[in-house]
């Protein structure tokens, strides 16, 4: 989609960090944004940071639940009348050592990871298909390239959301669809996922400082989230698939897969 002035873009998880940074650079290109979270304060505050030039509204989207994306649709079509492109972009970090971790960890994590972006394309893909023009971002991580120990749940969802990505790039291209697909796969980033246990159901106050005190250091040093949201309007203009954000990626992903060729054990890579 080279031309994305006065289309329509859904971006979830949109109250901060890429979410937000994606909705302001898909804003700046002149397209009205719909600005999709759990969190109803920082959502409102992060769409008044947008310019008054953009059109956009707020929906309060819990993003696990395919009913809420199926409402999310509505009130894009009911403000916009279209859909062009959908940001499944909203996310949790969760992780510790396998053995102890419970069903409602593993659960949590891989409802918001992956079965919201399942639900996005299940919600998203059809209208796209059928106006003939669209793109879907479907936010992954480089944790969906090669595993780090102690992120687990993280690790699947993340895997998940690349080989449906893929999925859906091959069955677009044998469609000859004009609809597209990326995947991005960003290693440390500057956002609020360090402190996201804040949104899990029951989680206690320990649960939230052990995930911060292991991932914010890694946080502190991450890139900015603009820098990201750059990358992703450029892959939207270009039809491209991969969104790799970090330069040291393809030299992890080449150990990984160097491992399989070679049928050692995985090389113990860190995002």
């Amino acid at each position: 989609m080279e031309q994305l002035s006065g289309k329509v873009v859904v971006v979830t998880g949109a109250a901060s960090g890429i979410g937000l940074a994606l909705a302001k650079k898909f804003g700046a290109e002149g397209m009205k944004v719909v600005m999709a979270d759990i969190e109803v304060p920082a959502l409102e505050i992060a769409a008044a940071s947008l310019p008054d030039s953009v059109e956009r509204i707020t929906v309060v989207c819990d993003v696990s639940k395919g009913e809420q994306i199926d409402a999310l649709r509505v009130a894009a079509i009911d403000a916009f009348g279209a859909v062009h492109v959908v940001c499944n972009n909203a996310g949790v970090g969760g992780g510790g050592a396998m053995s102890d971790m419970n069903i409602d960890d593993w659960k949590w994590v891989i409802d918001v990871d992956l079965w919201s972006v399942i639900h996005g394309v299940r919600v998203f893909l059809p209208g796209l298909i059928e106006q003939g023009e669209g793109h879907i971002i479907n936010t992954a991580s480089v944790a969906g390239l090669f595993s780090a120990p102690f992120m687990g749940p993280y690790n699947v969802a993340k895997y998940g959301v690349v080989a449906l990505s893929e999925t859906l790039c091959n069955e677009l291209a044998m469609q000859q669809s004009e609809v597209g697909v990326s995947v991005l796969c960003p290693s440390w980033v500057k956002t609020k996922i360090a402190s996201s246990v804040r949104n899990k159901p029951g989680a206690t106050a320990e649960e939230a400082d052990a995930l911060a005190e292991f991932v914010q250091p890694m946080i502190d040093g991450g890139i900015d989230p603009d820098t990201v949201a750059d990358r992703v309007v450029e892959a939207v203009k270009a039809k491209q698939f991969w969104i790799i954000t970090h330069d040291d990626t393809p030299g992890a992903v080449t150990l990984r897969t160097r491992s399989i060729l070679d049928g050692t054990n995985p090389p113990q890579l860190m995002h």
